[in-house]
């Protein structure tokens, strides 16, 4: 530990000798009170932290249009070529937030009801070994206290995954049948039928009967209702969902890891991320307008917005600078700050690649962060711990 932390110090004094790239900070030197010279050194915290050799991308959006980024690393192995400004990268479970909000405005159209069970939509979907759709709700599925098994989790799906990537790189695997992986599985707890407190553990599963109930009331596929309701309204130039085209249209980074027998193994072209748990592609700009125009209101109803953020224990991820952890509300992670108040986030880790996005509560400031794998998957826990400093530094300096 001493070794690294001694790099760590040591990268963060000499910035251009450990590989940040560039910073760029258009006609604007910082973003409220945060600088293009704040941003490189908490980069370089952020590369160091993720071990191995890895590629980051950062960006900050603030008031007025003033925008800074910073970028280390190259768009492939054996390229000169610099990592794009604004690559666009699969966002993983980032994608759950956008399905979230879906969701929510399917329940202020009255539609749904966060109260209606999975059986209700969903008749004898979620079943078998213990499960019962009866006892799960809306609500449960997007605050992941459904207690449903997590079918990335699987045996068999994680041989294919870790073992056998190259063979099912073009797996496109129905969402129903994914959820029938689940349904082989007992699963970790029922939910409280009382009002006591609802018990939280992550899975993916929730996410894709969540959209396959959104699908039902929305009268339109997952894809179809994320493009209508959030990607065109938005804007959204560069975030699209490819479904089961393993291919990125637009100007990205080569995901790469070093196999068990040095072999370069490419993870970039893949359509395992093809359902609503995982399936968005997106770039650090798209993301900080998603996430400023949710947190501005213009996404949601008062009323749903209210909700999405009524929060429940998690337990998954390093407590934050601020020294006291937050809370998951639906598909929104709720993070306090040091300066005070709360920012809003959903990391987003698929193969090789992990999204950080997050958004003041007031909506006027966003960052969002890609690192991407080059030789080895990252530290996600020091990975965890360097971006949410990075995030609190950014979204606070206006309030120091």
């Amino acid at each position: 530990m001493t070794g690294k932390r001694t790099a760590v110090v040591a990268c963060m004094a000499a910035l251009m000798a450990c590989g940040v790239g560039e910073v760029s900070a258009g006609a604007h030197a910082r973003v409220d009170g945060y600088s293009a010279g704040d941003l490189k050194r908490d980069l370089a915290a952020v590369r160091a932290a993720a071990g191995g050799d890895v590629n980051v991308v950062a960006r900050v959006d603030g008031p007025g249009g003033a925008v800074l980024r910073a970028r280390y690393g190259t768009v492939g192995a054996g390229s000169t070529a610099p990592v794009p400004w604004d690559p666009e990268f699969r966002v993983a479970s980032t994608s759950k937030t956008f399905t979230a909000v879906v969701v929510l405005q399917l329940a202020a159209e009255g539609r749904l009801s966060l109260d209606d069970t999975v059986e209700r939509w969903l008749p004898g979907v979620v079943g078998g070994h213990g499960n019962d759709g009866s006892l799960i709700t809306v609500r449960d599925l997007l605050q992941h206290t459904s207690g449903i098994y997590d079918y990335i989790t699987d045996p068999d799906v994680q041989d294919k995954l870790l073992n056998h990537f190259n063979e099912n790189r073009y797996d496109a695997t129905p969402p129903s049948q994914l959820v029938a992986i689940a349904m082989r599985h007992a699963p970790l707890f029922t939910p409280s039928q009382n009002n006591s407190p609802r018990r939280w553990a992550y899975s993916n599963t929730n996410y894709l009967l969540a959209a396959m109930i959104a699908e039902k009331a929305g009268g339109a596929g997952w894809r179809e209702l994320v493009e209508n309701r959030i990607i065109a309204p938005l804007g959204l130039r560069h975030t699209y969902i490819p479904g089961e085209n393993p291919y990125l249209i637009g100007p990205h980074e080569q995901v790469t890891i070093d196999g068990p027998g040095g072999e370069r193994v490419d993870l970039t072209e893949e359509s395992y991320q093809h359902t609503a748990d995982s399936g968005v592609v997106s770039t650090p700009s798209d993301l900080d307008t998603f996430f400023r125009a949710l947190a501005s209101g213009r996404l949601l109803p008062a009323t749903q917005w209210a909700l999405m953020r009524q929060t429940v224990a998690y337990d998954d991820l390093p407590v934050p600078p601020a020294g006291k952890q937050g809370g998951y509300g639906l598909g929104l992670r709720v993070v306090p700050l040091t300066c005070g108040g709360v920012y809003y986030t959903h990391e987003g880790d698929g193969f090789g690649v992990y999204g950080r996005p997050a958004v003041g509560a007031d909506g006027h400031r966003a960052v969002t962060l890609s690192v991407t794998s080059t030789t080895a998957l990252v530290d996600e826990e020091r990975l965890n711990k360097a971006v949410q400093t990075l995030t609190d530094h950014a979204l606070c300096a206006a309030r120091r």
